[in-house]
């Protein structure tokens, strides 16, 4: 990083002083013309969403178990948060037997406007209900929360990370106050000059707060993640522009992301520990979808003979559940299921497959 420290208003042509990434982030991607006020997040990216529609039906087993889980309730919530262009709650309602799907209620949160076209029963706001009783669904939202970056300088002390409209970085303050304690806990930095963190406190009070919003349920978030015992060194912010990942800078045309420390989320949701406030529960992508259905094994030869057209859509099934469950791709997001006043749905509630418990 080059020199200074400054984090310095507009000058008169409009161009901003180093900032720190948070506040810089935030205005590239949800400021009046932000990256995610103007643009479709699919035109840049796919999420699982977008690669097959068994995601979505994956999704929809899960409601179906939180909604056994719940005793049958007159209203079933689902809240998809950073919907994007609702295409999951869509999937999902579409996957419903007939007598579940007059009972859910779909929701998008998301700062953009409603797609044309979409459901009339699905809601839309930049806020989510509340009081409500069901599932809570995030799927890429939490590394979109935008952080602030540490790294260390030659005499080992994290400072925060500035920078520039065209992505120049430069050294900060030191990092202190809360932002320090929650490094201390979450994401301790060696002494080593270079090594970076993303300070993910944003996201844990993020989470917290969207969870809040059920009344009984389930909230799950999908992510790219990492846990306390396995931090990147280096961190892991990044850029996405057309299809392609490119270099972090915050001029409102690209996606700004970094993972989530989703043990610090759990954490957070789940009162920090407090005795009688259920934990939260890790597991990747792969083992998620494969507890819910999507296998990805390949039909038998016999069935082409004897039935070609199914032969091949199971096949195209296949393809899809492999990519979706892929160890070194869609298959390596975690998924963090969380629960609010109520058991965790099978298997991972009693008697189930745990998976990993956060701790911290």
């Amino acid at each position: 990083m080059t020199g200074g420290t400054a984090d310095g208003p507009a000058d008169g042509a409009g161009r901003r002083g180093p900032r720190r990434w948070r506040r810089a982030a935030e205005e590239a991607l949800y400021g009046p013309e932000g990256f995610f006020v103007r643009q479709a997040p699919a035109a840049h990216f796919r999420t699982s969403v977008h690669v097959s529609p068994l995601f979505a039906e994956a999704v929809a087993e899960l409601l179906l178990r939180v909604d056994a889980v719940l005793g049958r309730p007159d209203e079933l919530a689902l809240i998809d948060y950073g919907a994007g262009r609702g295409e999951l709650l869509s999937g999902v309602l579409a996957a419903l037997p007939d007598a579940v799907a007059a009972r859910v209620r779909p929701h998008a949160v998301e700062i953009a406007r409603r797609p044309a076209g979409l459901d009339p029963a699905i809601g839309w706001s930049d806020t989510p209900p509340r009081g409500v009783a069901g599932l809570l669904f995030a799927n890429e939202w939490l590394d979109n929360v935008p952080v602030d970056v540490a790294e260390t300088d030659g005499d080992g002390v994290p400072r925060y990370v500035l920078v520039d409209d065209d992505g120049t970085e430069h050294p900060g303050e030191p990092v202190t106050g809360a932002d320090a304690d929650w490094l201390a806990r979450w994401w301790p930095l060696p002494p080593e000059p270079g090594l970076r963190a993303e300070i993910g406190r944003p996201r844990d009070t993020a989470w917290a707060d969207a969870v809040a919003c059920l009344d009984r349920g389930l909230a799950v978030a999908v992510d790219y993640a990492h846990t306390r015992a396995a931090r990147p060194p280096f961190g892991t912010l990044t850029g996405y522009r057309d299809g392609r990942e490119v270099r972090p800078v915050p001029d409102g045309e690209r996606d700004l992301t970094s993972h989530v420390a989703l043990d610090a989320c759990a954490a957070a949701a789940s009162g920090d520990g407090r005795p009688g406030v259920p934990a939260g529960v890790l597991v990747s992508q792969r083992e998620a979808l494969r507890a819910l259905g999507v296998g990805g094994a390949r039909p038998p030869l016999s069935l082409a003979a004897e039935d070609p057209v199914a032969y091949l859509r199971r096949l195209g099934d296949a393809g899809e559940a492999a990519e979706l469950t892929d160890p070194g791709g869609l298959g390596s997001f975690t998924w963090l299921l969380q629960p609010r006043r109520a058991p965790l749905p099978p298997p991972w509630g009693v008697g189930g497959t745990a998976g990993d418990r956060p701790s911290g």
